[in-house]
Formats: structure tokens, sequence, C-alpha cells
């Protein structure tokens, strides 16, 4: 039996997954977040999928292939469910550190690296997508059109 706690947690695990909304192509939840939307048959969002390639591109190295974490750094598929979305922006543009006896984990500020800032909304959702076990490892087989306005934000991001 799930006490109050963890049934107020699922609640709001739930609500920081579902799809509210739509606009070009990117998915939000009723708070305006962020969110995948992964159809019956598979196919992805394409910012979930460009998220996959963005990911793979610039954060597996430490945090190990599809989220799932390394030796010295944190699984990122949980915090993306786990973590407010605004903390885990700031935590990639400024970075983070955790040294102690205990631990020596320090994250890099990215906040200048336009392949992670212009696409960190995706990186978040395929994240979200992998820790919600709405995505399996490896890359997405089928995929949603890239739509005019991510083409635009994407051109005007990266200049």
């Amino acid at each position: 039996m799930l006490s109050f706690g963890a049934s107020a947690q699922a609640q709001d695990a739930a609500d920081n997954i579902a799809v509210a909304s739509e606009e070009g192509g990117r998915y939000y939840t009723a708070e305006d977040i962020p969110t995948f939307n992964v159809a019956e048959d598979g196919t992805v969002d394409y910012p979930t999928f460009n998220g996959y390639r963005r990911y793979h591109a610039e954060c597996h190295v430490c945090h190990g292939p599809d989220g799932e974490g390394s030796t010295y750094a944190p699984a990122l598929k949980t915090s993306a469910i786990d973590m407010d979305y605004y903390d885990f922006l700031g935590v990639v543009a400024s970075g983070r550190a955790k040294v102690n006896a205990a631990e020596n984990q320090v994250m890099p500020a990215l906040g200048d690296n336009p392949n992670v800032m212009c696409f960190i909304d995706d990186i978040y959702v395929y994240l979200k997508a992998r820790g919600a076990g709405a995505l399996d490892r490896g890359r997405p087989a089928k995929k949603e059109a890239k739509s005019d306005l991510i083409r635009e934000d994407e051109d005007a991001c990266l200049g």
C-alpha cells in the first residue's frame, strides 16, 4: 500500500511527464515544462530524437550511454525525472562540484557551449523519456519530421 507521500510523489512525477500541449513539434506539460511524446508505434517526437543525438555527442563520455551513468558521473535519466527543470538547466549551464571525503564529482559549466545550450531542451526530453521508461536504450528507430519552427529556432541559436 502506498503512503500519501509516495502517492503524491507518483502524481508529481506523472505531472512532470504528461503532455498537455504541443507547439511546432515540441511538447509541454501543464506547467510549460518540455516533455516527450512517444507514439504507440514507437515514433518519437523530433526533439527527443535530436536529444539522443546531442546527448551522445556531448554528454555520454562522462554520464554513460543512454543516460545510464558511469563510475564517475551519475545517471542523468533519473535527474530529468526527479530534478526540477530549472535546476537541471542551472547545473548544465553553471556546473556543479561535489568534492568531499566521500565523493569527487565535478560537472563543468557548459553555458557557453552552443552544441549543448542550443539543444538543452532536446537533451532534457530525451533523458526524461529514458528515465520514464518510455524509450529503450539505443537510437530511436522512428521519429517525427523536424518542424519549421524547430529549424528556425536552431538557426537562430547557432547563428
